[in-house]
């Protein structure tokens, strides 16, 4: 089991005393909103974050413009299919870079293909999720993944100096 989550504390913190933030990159309106709420639903209280194209992922990433004061994830939600850059060029390019590459990163996308899959585990994904049909699917598989990701593995989270 994890043990850098304090029994009881909730929701799951860094080092730093901060809640761990959650950054989803999805184009999808209606997909972002309905999953921040089947992370309410599944009783998941982290920051949610949000960017709608690889792009603004990296600028995120990099605390580039909007984002300079953005806090780091400590889990991103990567949707395969976005405008600009999509989810594969991101997911590569997060992967390449020493500093963001410790980053988990689950895709969470409507593909189920096994070219998406297999390509997504080449590029570094952590773990790879076809969006459930229904709220309750999202919210019963969000509360699986936040199970999984928040009190059981061992995430690279910061240091005291923001390195991860």
């Amino acid at each position: 089991m994890g043990t850098r989550i304090a029994p009881g504390r909730w929701p799951p913190m860094s080092k730093t005393g901060e809640p761990i933030t959650i950054l989803m990159a999805d184009d999808d309106e209606e997909d972002c909103a309905m999953t921040k709420d089947a992370m309410s639903d599944a009783r998941l209280a982290n920051e949610m974050r949000f960017v709608h194209d690889g792009e603004q992922l990296m600028d995120y990433l990099n605390q580039r413009g909007e984002y300079a004061d953005a806090p780091m994830p400590g889990v991103i939600l990567l949707d395969l299919n976005m405008p600009k850059k999509d989810g594969r060029e991101a997911l590569a390019e997060i992967k390449e870079d020493p500093k963001l590459r410790k980053i988990p990163i689950c895709v969470l996308t409507t593909s189920a293909a096994d070219e998406d899959i297999f390509k997504s585990y080449d590029l570094g994904a952590n773990s790879f999720i076809t969006k459930p049909v229904t709220f309750a699917g999202l919210v019963e598989a969000l509360q699986a993944w936040s199970r999984y990701w928040f009190e059981i593995v061992e995430l690279p989270l910061e240091d005291g100096n923001g390195a991860r």
